[in-house]
């Protein structure tokens, strides 16, 4: 079991930048492939982001390419997402969420494939 906590999310101006963070706790950081994904009032939760466990493999929604950057730092039980060029259309609670990389046959996209979630961050990007 892993616990996952979310921070750095606030309100920001159109084409400013924030970073968040994913704090993880619990079992051993490096077994878990990570993921950030962002839910929009009235919408469902679409994927941003995901990250293999040695941080080798990453893979980007459409929405966030050549914008947003996934890390890791192993040594620090941390996930990052690094958001510039915010737009409008960016608002949204952002989550992290887990899953064990060994459990999975690669990069994964889909809600369903996550087993761990953090509560969420608020992004809001004004225009």
């Amino acid at each position: 079991q892993v616990q996952l906590v979310e921070s750095g999310g606030g309100l920001v101006q159109a084409g400013g930048s924030l970073r968040l963070s994913c704090a993880a706790a619990g079992r051993t950081f490096s077994i878990y492939a990570m993921g950030w994904f962002r839910q929009a009032p009235g919408k469902e939760r679409d994927f941003v982001a995901a990250i293999s466990p040695s941080g080798n493999v990453r893979n980007y929604a459409d929405s966030g390419k050549g914008r947003f950057t996934i890390s890791r730092d192993n040594t620090k039980n941390t996930m990052y997402l690094q958001m510039n060029s915010l737009e409008p259309r960016d608002t949204a609670v952002y989550y992290c969420a887990a899953y064990i990389w060994a459990l999975r046959s690669g990069i994964k996209r889909a809600n369903d494939d996550y087993d761990y979630w953090g509560r969420g961050t608020q992004v809001t990007v004004s225009s």
